[in-house]
């Protein structure tokens, strides 16, 4: 049975996923799937989990250092030239095998307070790492949005025009039926009818889109290429209305995600002045050590026998040499603190300007909205008009389709519009970081 089972299971594995139905997916699904499977994501995710293991280890510093030892040797004969170099020296007579086992311990009591600076340092490092993986989940989500909201646009497209190619179609029967009782021209169903093949190949343009939007955003969620993926076209969750600026740009002092980065940066910078700094510091620690040796030849006499000897007290230490050495390695560090304000500074400007950007391109987008509402409507009535006229004898055909193009490209605006609002609106979101 278990070949059997192993042939099913291989037969199994090689049958392709079945993507020849489409997947309809919500927005607030795709952003969740894009955190999931997301490779941007899965990397930065990492990158976090990296920092809080370096965070760890600076914590560890604090425990004591423990080793142990062991030494085997062998000893050389000892010349001891009692009458001096020139004479033949005797012989004292040692034993040539020598061992040693131990272990000591080291516990640091105070260093200059470099290791609490190391732990501040490895906290904001991870804290960073945070705030870098919020601005890849936000910018991945805002890609994926623009990708989506591309993807039903290009439906949307897709249902305009073949409404308009079954309007066209009943309207050159229509022409067609005139011509034959020799009431227009046959240029009138030539125009009509160049008119429709226009439609019919941009069809083919749209369906095109679909496909390639369709596959990127599915490589950016992480699911099958292959699979159909099916937007949205009536959006559930209307457009908030825009509050004032100064209101946007509050809450993006405390969420933007760029100016939290760089106020940790410049938290290292000062980290790592105050690390150069403490270099001019005494070093204090307690030791112990016990070791079992063989044979006894550190103290006289001499004994061929084991002896275990220890030792504990304190170790004090202070390096001299920094308060020259260090001049410069402070000067440098203080200049690179000062450098980091200012891109600090610069960082909370760039924030400002996207989102005043934003917030008057949303604003923007939301006036589009009304005026191609408007379009519409005088659109409408212009074709009915000219509709009208034409099939009584009073416009020509250009006129006709023309009307017609003004129409369809109306409708083309407005849903454009809409998904131009809703772009912005994420970019606003994104630009003061709750995205």
């Amino acid at each position: 049975m278990l070949p059997f089972m192993f042939l099913t299971m291989c037969v199994a594995a090689q049958q392709p996923h079945d993507t020849s139905k489409p997947l309809h997916l919500t927005i607030e699904q795709i952003w969740e799937q894009a955190e999931l499977n997301n490779k941007r994501i899965a990397m930065s995710r990492l990158s976090v989990e990296s920092s809080e293991e370096v965070w760890k280890d600076a914590k560890a510093e604090r425990l004591p250092e423990i080793n142990t030892t062991g030494t085997y040797a062998r000893v050389t004969n000892m010349p001891v030239y009692t009458d001096g170099y020139f004479h033949t020296p005797e012989q004292f007579p040692v034993l040539h095998n020598f061992y040693k086992v131990g272990g000591e311990a080291y516990f640091n009591v105070y260093n200059g307070n470099k290791t609490n600076l190391e732990i501040k340092k490895g906290a904001t490092e991870h804290a960073i790492a945070e705030e870098q993986k919020n601005l890849t989940v936000s910018e991945v989500k805002f890609n994926a949005a623009v990708c989506y909201l591309d993807l039903a646009r290009s439906c949307q497209f897709k249902e305009l025009i073949a409404k308009d190619i079954a309007d066209q179609e009943r309207q050159l029967a229509h022409i067609q039926e005139l011509q034959k009782n020799g009431v227009v021209l046959k240029s009138d169903v030539l125009r009509a009818t160049l008119k429709l093949s226009r439609q019919k190949m941009g069809m083919v343009q749209i369906d095109n889109d679909i496909a390639i939007a369709s596959q990127k955003l599915a490589l950016m969620i992480g699911t099958d290429e292959h699979q159909l993926i099916l937007p949205d076209t009536v959006f559930s969750a209307a457009l908030l209305p825009p509050v004032t600026y100064d209101e946007y740009l509050a809450v993006a002092e405390k969420n933007a995600h760029e100016y939290k980065i760089s106020a940790g940066e410049t938290e290292l910078r000062m980290l790592a002045l105050k690390q150069v700094k403490a270099t001019v510091s005494p070093k204090v620690g307690i030791f112990a050590d016990y070791a079992f040796s063989y044979p006894q030849i550190q103290f006289y006499p001499y004994e061929g026998a084991a002896y275990g000897l220890g030792m504990y007290g304190v170790k004090a230490a202070f390096p001299i040499s920094s308060f020259y050495h260090n001049k410069h390695k402070e000067k440098a560090a203080k200049l690179q603190l000062e450098r980091q304000e200012v891109e600090h500074r610069e960082t909370g400007d760039e924030v400002r300007q996207q989102v005043n950007e934003a917030y008057l391109r949303y604003k923007e987008s939301l006036t589009r909205i009304d005026v191609a509402q408007t379009n519409i409507t005088q659109a409408t009535e212009n074709l009915r008009i000219v509709n009208n006229t034409y099939f009584n004898q009073l416009s020509l055909v250009t006129d006709l389709l023309d009307a017609d193009t003004q129409m369809l490209q109306t409708r083309f605006d407005l849903v454009s519009a809409n998904i131009a609002a809703r772009v912005r609106y994420y970019q606003l979101q994104k630009a003061i970081g709750n995205l």
